[in-house]
């Protein structure tokens, strides 16, 4: 008896209603708006974490190759207008008398290392990228001895470019 009644019942409705069908859309619709809008701000943010730790990555590397140098060199010549109108350049000399001249220079956002030994260049580094050569950015200047450098990388294209700036304080080694 009672599963006749259940049969009656299902029988007399044919479906959804419009009202029904608008609502459900509407409902998965705004769903669908909201996943949408949270995987684009997550996929913006990778990005802007990824031109950080990029811009960041090239200036601590550049910072540590220029440091290292700038502690074990006997002379440090070109540091006014580096990078623009003077390379930097730093030398020394072995206690074997050879002569190691260590020469710095960016060109198109590449800071480049040039190893010469006696007057013969050894090797050709690229030391790090997306260096930016705005002389405001990146410099050295040098003062009783002590040489300050300024690195700065930008990562990024139009108006999400990422800057980060590294600055050090190298004190240079005595004259031998």
């Amino acid at each position: 008896m009672t599963l006749n009644r259940i049969k009656m019942y299902f029988q007399k409705q044919r479906g959804f209603m419009l009202y029904e069908m608008i609502a459900s859309l509407a409902i998965a619709g705004l769903i669908g708006l909201g996943a949408t809008i949270a995987s684009a701000q997550v996929m913006n943010q990778t990005t802007r974490n990824n031109d950080y730790t990029t811009a960041s990555r090239n200036t601590l590397n550049a910072m540590q190759w220029m440091s290292r140098d700038t502690q074990m060199a006997q002379s440090v010549n070109g540091t006014v207008g580096f990078p623009f109108t003077d390379n930097l350049s730093l030398s020394c000399t072995h206690w074997d008398n050879t002569e190691i001249e260590i020469v710095y220079s960016v060109e198109d956002g590449k800071l480049m290392r040039l190893y010469s030994v006696n007057g013969s260049l050894e090797s050709t580094t690229l030391i790090a990228e997306h260096i930016n050569s705005d002389i405001e950015m990146t410099n050295c200047t040098s003062d009783n001895g002590v040489i300050t450098l300024t690195i700065t990388g930008s990562v990024g294209a139009g108006s999400t470019i990422i800057d980060v700036t590294k600055v050090r304080e190298i004190a240079c080694r005595p004259k031998l």
